[in-house]
């Protein structure tokens, strides 16, 4: 019988995933980013030759695109050639780096704390091309499920994970808290905390030097007034819902104040594009590894990753790669 090839690599069919890597390969720094890694990984004078950190660095953010596990991506670099096309390993009889190469990545970048870095280093270029204007910030709070499960090896849940409520629901897991830029909707602080945190707690750490305004929800009612807050800010508080339905607009002054309520949630609104990147486009809806210092981390580099998708198309348009008519059409 004769036999043919599949012809995998050849296609022209434009995927969604192949046109989604494309658009990051195009607004990823990957030169200063590479710089930033490449100097606590392995020089390869012993053993077999490590492979480029650019290459581990690509895989490392996949897995974060597509919510691969160590072993999953091992897998998806043996099974897609659009993922090894954009690794940089697309010889027929090229080593593919095996799971406990892709982990022991991962554990250098937490180790050395590279994470927040990367996030520092993206948004250092951004400020650096206009995008992201340090103008005041807005601050928010989301819920990431952990498994409540007792059925692993330990026969415990993650001691680091806690319970918290949320209206008449409890929810298992971690809180993530970050700061947005007002102006431009990116994020510019992460920060991970247990699930019993409350939100109020972490508000003042999320705020930039340069912040004067910031906008926030009920929740954070009384963040000025901490300890820990920081002079000159003026912190734009939604009032309390039940408060709020309590307001009679046939008065002129509540009537106003209403319709500051309003602006003021257009605002806060900004701080949602960034969860909704990283749970929806990017599927981080549950934590992924156990302990706040792993999944700490990991957000750290989803949000890096969410800012460079939010203003992909901007970037592209600065370096010539587009019409700017394109963007306002998209």
């Amino acid at each position: 019988m004769k036999q043919h090839s599949l012809g995998l690599g050849l296609t022209a069919k434009r995927t969604r995933r192949r046109e989604f890597l494309n658009e990051m390969e195009n607004v990823v720094p990957w030169a200063d980013l590479v710089a930033l890694v490449s100097p606590y990984l392995p020089e390869g004078k012993r053993g077999r030759p490590p492979f480029s950190p650019e290459t581990m660095l690509r895989i490392h953010f996949m897995q974060q695109w597509f919510g691969l596990s160590d072993p999953a991506m091992e897998e998806a670099l043996h099974d897609m050639p659009v993922f090894r096309e954009f690794a940089g390993l697309e010889g027929w009889d090229q080593r593919l780096p095996d799971e406990s190469t892709i982990l022991r990545f991962r554990h250098v970048l937490e180790k050395h704390k590279l994470a927040s870095q990367i996030l520092q280093t993206v948004n250092d270029l951004l400020s650096a091309k206009g995008v992201m204007l340090k103008s005041g910030t807005v601050v928010d709070a989301t819920l990431i499920a952990a498994p409540s499960s007792t059925k692993n090896s330990s026969g415990e849940r993650d001691p680091q994970m806690k319970q918290s409520r949320k209206g008449q629901q409890w929810y298992f897991g971690m809180k993530c808290h970050i700061g947005v830029d007002i102006a431009s909707g990116l994020v510019h602080t992460v920060r991970g905390t247990s699930g019993a945190v409350n939100d109020v707690i972490e508000a003042n750490s999320l705020l930039r030097n340069t912040d004067r305004e910031v906008y926030a929800d009920a929740g954070y009612q009384g963040a000025g007034k901490r300890p820990d807050a920081k002079a000159g800010v003026n912190w734009n508080i939604a009032m309390r819902p039940g408060k709020r339905r309590t307001l009679d607009p046939s008065l002129p002054i509540e009537a106003l104040t209403e319709q500051l309520e309003r602006v003021k949630a257009g605002i806060r609104a900004r701080v949602e594009h960034p969860f909704r990147v990283v749970k929806r486009q990017f599927g981080h809806a549950k934590v992924h590894y156990r302990g706040l210092a792993k999944n700490t981390a990991q957000l750290h580099t989803l949000f890096a990753l969410a800012n460079l998708w939010m203003v992909r198309k901007k970037l592209q348009v600065l370096a010539g790669q587009i019409r700017p008519q394109m963007v306002s059409a998209a």
